[in-house]
């Protein structure tokens, strides 16, 4: 086995178990997630359909007139293959409406918008069917801040945000996610031909090995050379790590009390029970 291998039957035991636990402990039975049709919400809607049931599962498809078709094609095969309520919600009109204030707008700006939109619908309808929101972005992602802030990287509690994107096609093979789901190139499918690897400039399973030497098993530099990885690619992911290490945050909270909220108060959320 690999240094990235996973038990993948003792970890969807503990992923379906920590959604069930997280969600029953605050009263309620359902999940509510974004369903993209890539590979990680796939899985996140597999492992909350066996955690809570699957009709307890409320996805939502939310394309733009740019998406690719395929996308909603293959959320919709995750959907019917789990039994999981699934709706399409489009969201052009709502982003559309913004940009044309400022049609000068780059694609970053325009893809954020879009994620935050998106999340927007989440939250809301979390609240019209009394769920938890779950979070689709794996650690890879996390790690690379390659995610919007208060978009994709929100939620209330997220399954997959502790294992790699190598792992998650490891264990989405495990649990039976559709193959056109997992052999499909990554997309954040913010604008026509927008290919996850294309942007960050190097492949996820790449980004992987030299993640968890970085993080995991905190090789330095000079360790991680030695490995045989090139200085460049190593000192570019760490830049990527450093500088969004923001995202992986509370806002930072100015301190003037003897108690601050993330900094000296940081129990678990079930304090007090």
């Amino acid at each position: 086995m690999g240094a990235l291998s996973v038990n993948t039957a003792l970890l969807r035991q503990i992923l379906v178990g920590f959604v069930r636990d997280e969600v029953y402990k605050v009263g309620l039975r359902k999940g509510v997630l974004g369903l993209s049709g890539g590979i990680d919400s796939a899985l996140v809607a597999y492992i909350a359909a066996e955690a809570l049931g699957p009709e307890n599962v409320y996805a939502y498809c939310m394309p733009y007139r740019t998406s690719n078709p395929e996308s909603e094609a293959h959320a919709r095969l995750v959907a019917e293959s789990l039994g999981i309520n699934f709706k399409v919600i489009e969201i052009t009109g709502m982003v559309d409406a913004y940009f044309d204030l400022y049609p000068e707008a780059s694609n970053m700006r325009r893809g954020n918008k879009m994620a935050r939109e998106r999340m927007t619908i989440l939250y809301d309808h979390s609240a019209d069917v009394a769920g938890l929101v779950l979070g689709t972005s794996n650690k890879t992602e996390l790690l690379l801040g390659y995610g919007t802030l208060h978009g994709d990287m929100a939620s209330a509690l997220n399954p997959i945000g502790d294992i790699y994107k190598s792992q998650v096609w490891e264990l989405s093979e495990a649990m039976g996610v559709p193959h056109e789901v997992i052999e499909k190139k990554p997309s954040a499918d913010l604008w026509a031909g927008q290919t996850d690897e294309q942007e960050l400039g190097f492949t996820y399973r790449d980004a992987d090995e030299l993640l968890y030497r970085m993080v995991d098993q905190r090789m330095s530099r000079e360790e991680l050379i030695a490995a045989g990885f090139d200085a460049q690619f190593i000192d570019n992911v760490h830049k990527k790590v450093q500088g969004s290490h923001f995202k992986r945050r509370l806002p930072i909270i100015a301190k003037v009390s003897n108690r601050t909220i993330d900094r000296d108060f940081r129990y678990a959320r079930d304090w007090g029970k």
